[in-house]
């Protein structure tokens, strides 16, 4: 199976199954002298971890981040950094009925298909399981770009038909507040309360619902990225792709500039001291030609339905035998409260790996 790695210079490897022993992530690149704050770590696993709330998927995983390597008295050395998380909670019986059977909208029919056997118990590697490694290494990222002044944050700015409106963004820890206040991630208040009252219902009915995260990076250098196959957002929309049920990147303006004329749509330059600084609009989220121009990185993530549905569901079996198939486990109504951390830890892996790369052409 290849695919299990992502990025250049900062480069990651995950391992593992939802109901293996663990879980794990090798992260290779990182440099030296970073100090690691383990404490931050374990909070950022946290806030993906099961179990969390009402509206969450009801597994219970501690999600205790054990380091095996590449940290010496509280720094990174510079060598591979090992992670692993294990796994504490599987209920592998809960998918013995689905054994033989492909769930609709689930990678089981692909997976199977493609090499020949699947682990059939939560979808193996296939599961959203598997982002518990990725926020490990995407807190590492985080500690990093710290050094450098770089700050992340998304919230779930949608739900269903629900969304929030436009966040002021002068006060960035306000904003972290507000949301890690409520148990659906959203850092307008208001909305939050009529989110979590749609999800529940959405849950009570033995359904599921999708969502939106908005994401604003900070702090960016002019200068990250290449022009042609390695643009920014390029990357960035790779990365956000690559998370379990995510549908739908845009950045910027996304789909809504193609509505715009050009007159409306062009970031216009103020000049600070002769050189352009910022401009007056950021319909460009950050990114121009495919490179940072100093702006606030913005861009938002569209999240599907979760599959699992509590109720019969018609599908086939290997034989191709029509069949029904009814949901069972424990499966989260809405993935978007969890997702959160997770968009923020891609976005780090990627801003991290792009770093990387520009100080090493920098002359």
């Amino acid at each position: 199976m290849a695919g299990n790695s992502f990025g250049d210079l900062f480069r990651i490897t995950t391992y593992g199954e939802s109901h293996g022993k663990a879980i794990g992530v090798i992260i290779d690149g990182c440099p030296s002298q970073i100090d690691i704050d383990e404490a931050f770590i374990q909070s950022e696993l946290d806030k993906r971890k099961p179990g969390q709330s009402k509206i969450t998927t009801q597994r219970k995983e501690s999600d205790i981040a054990h380091i095996l390597s590449g940290v010496f008295e509280g720094q990174s050395t510079g060598t591979p950094i090992a992670i692993q998380i294990p796994n504490e909670d599987q209920r592998s019986k809960d998918y013995s009925h689905i054994k033989d059977k492909f769930r609709p909208s689930h990678a089981d029919y692909t997976y199977q298909v493609k090499y020949g056997i699947r682990d059939y118990r939560g979808g193996g590697r296939s599961s959203a399981r598997e982002t518990a490694a990725r926020v490990a290494a995407g807190a590492i990222a985080k500690l990093f770009l710290q050094k450098h002044g770089i700050s992340i944050f998304a919230h779930v700015s949608g739900v269903g038909k629900l969304e929030a409106p436009n966040l002021d963004l002068s006060d960035m820890n306000d904003l972290v507040r507000v949301r890690e206040s409520n148990i659906v991630r959203c850092a307008d208040p208001a909305t939050a309360e009529e989110m979590i009252e749609f999800i529940d219902q959405v849950r009570k009915n033995g359904d599921t619902v999708g969502g939106r995260i908005s994401t604003v990076i900070t702090g960016v250098p002019v200068g990250l990225g290449e022009p042609v196959f390695d643009k920014l957002h390029a990357d960035l929309g790779k990365a956000m792709m690559s998370i379990n049920a995510v549908h739908g990147f845009e950045y910027g303006s996304g789909f809504a500039g193609s509505e715009m004329l050009g007159s409306e749509h062009n970031d216009i330059f103020v000049a600070e001291e002769g050189k352009p600084t910022q401009t007056i609009t950021n319909f460009s989220g950050g990114i121009q030609g495919g490179i940072s121009n100093g702006m606030d990185i913005t861009f938002r993530t569209a999240f599907k339905p979760v599959a699992t549905i509590m109720r019969d569901q018609a599908t086939i079996d290997e034989s191709g035998s029509e069949t029904t198939i009814s949901g069972k486990g424990r499966h989260d109504p809405c993935v978007v409260p969890r997702a959160v951390i997770i968009v923020e830890a891609m976005a780090a892996l990627v801003i991290a790996d792009h770093l990387l790369k520009y100080q090493s052409n920098a002359r």
